[in-house]
């Protein structure tokens, strides 16, 4: 089991910023992945970025540029760095994990309990 406890959610302005960290603990191997999905109102969840324990990054086109993840592995800590938030970055954002190497993580894997995070324009 893999327990995953994320923070830093929050309001911000639209041209501001965030950084999320999520912290996991519990029966961790390597290689594994960690990273963030995201989820606003009446949206499927969708991909924020994802790191592997190799420092291995997967971001989709849309968000390269405005986010960047990062992660100690020492503390088994992932961190979302976001930059020049937009309104529609509005969502809950979940940390996920997954054993084995991987760019993405998936339903059944270990997620948080989720962190709101709302722009304002």
């Amino acid at each position: 089991q893999v327990h995953l406890v994320e923070s830093g959610g929050g309001l911000a302005q639209a041209g501001g910023s965030l950084r999320l960290s999520c912290a996991a603990s519990g029966n961790i191997f390597s290689p594994n992945v960690m990273g963030w999905y995201r989820q606003a109102p009446g949206k499927q969840r969708e991909l924020v970025a994802t790191i592997t324990n190799g420092g291995s990054t997967n971001y989709p086109d849309s968000l390269k540029g405005r986010f960047t993840i990062s992660r100690d592995n020492a503390k088994n800590t992932v961190y979302l760095q976001m930059n020049s938030l937009k309104p529609e970055d509005t969502a809950v954002y979940y940390c996920g994990f997954r054993m084995g190497w991987s760019k993405v993580i998936y339903e059944s894997d270990y997620w948080g309990q989720g962190t709101q995070v709302t722009v304002s324009s």
